[in-house]
């Protein structure tokens, strides 16, 4: 039973780490897209501040003519009428400019509203990341039962049923005392995952003690095993 407490700890830390890591990738996607925002936003303010400034100009423009023009309507009063079409004209397109900057104020003021929604976002995010890192830390804080509590050895497994990979370990550990997995695996020049595997069957079927007090869990031959172990070497002998 409590292999099993510790199996579905394990899971839910796994889970959680995944779920942490996934939402610490979300968090750097919308910090992404947040500065691609603002940078957007900058280059938005500046075209609008130039393109102010090209209309000032104009109108700046505009307005020395439209006084060279009175000039000339004083002493030529023919002209009249052409001027009085050239200022309509300039009319309708103080009018356009005036719409066109009516527009980008718009477009800039969508843009401060999203990036206030971003900000937002993100602010949201960093407090269930916070959230999140607590419940780890909660999690990471229940106790572990510092040694695992022993499976009965299953009276019909005998050692000719261990493959001689299994059987060297179990002398091993019988001659030299506990050892963990990575130690095991540099002995029996298996792979890790095969390592593993080998560990969990003997743990499994009860040949095993296993200590998960530190990390990596350390193995040692139950007491009823070393003796039978040891009773088959004084057989061969």
């Amino acid at each position: 039973m409590p292999d099993a407490v510790t199996v579905i700890i394990g899971i839910l830390l796994a889970a959680t780490l995944g779920a942490a890591v996934e939402y610490y990738r979300t968090v750097r996607r919308a910090r992404k897209e947040y500065e691609k925002a603002r940078s957007a936003l900058e280059d938005v303010i500046l075209s609008f501040d130039r393109q102010l400034q090209r209309e000032a100009d104009k109108s700046d423009a505009m307005a020395y003519k439209l006084e060279t023009m009175l000039s000339k309507a004083d002493g030529n009063a023919g002209r009249l009428d052409s001027f009085e079409k050239s200022a309509k004209e300039i009319e309708i397109r103080l009018d356009s400019e005036l719409r066109a900057e009516g527009e980008w104020s718009t477009r800039l003021e969508e843009s401060a509203r999203k990036f206030e929604e971003l900000v937002s976002s993100q602010s949201s995010l960093t407090n269930q990341f916070s959230s999140m890192e607590e419940k780890m830390n909660r999690l990471l804080a229940v106790p572990e039962a510092s040694i695992q509590a022993a499976i009965p050895i299953r009276r019909d497994k005998a050692l000719a049923q261990l493959t001689q990979t299994e059987l060297s370990v179990l002398e091993m550990l019988a001659s030299e005392g506990s050892k963990t997995a990575p130690e095991i695996k540099d002995r029996v020049k298996l792979s890790r995952e095969h390592t593993a595997r080998l560990m969990k069957k003997l743990y499994e079927g009860g040949y095993l003690e296993r200590d998960t007090n530190k990390i990596p869990f350390s193995y040692s031959v139950k007491k009823e095993m070393g003796a039978i172990l040891k009773k088959g070497e004084n057989t061969a002998a």
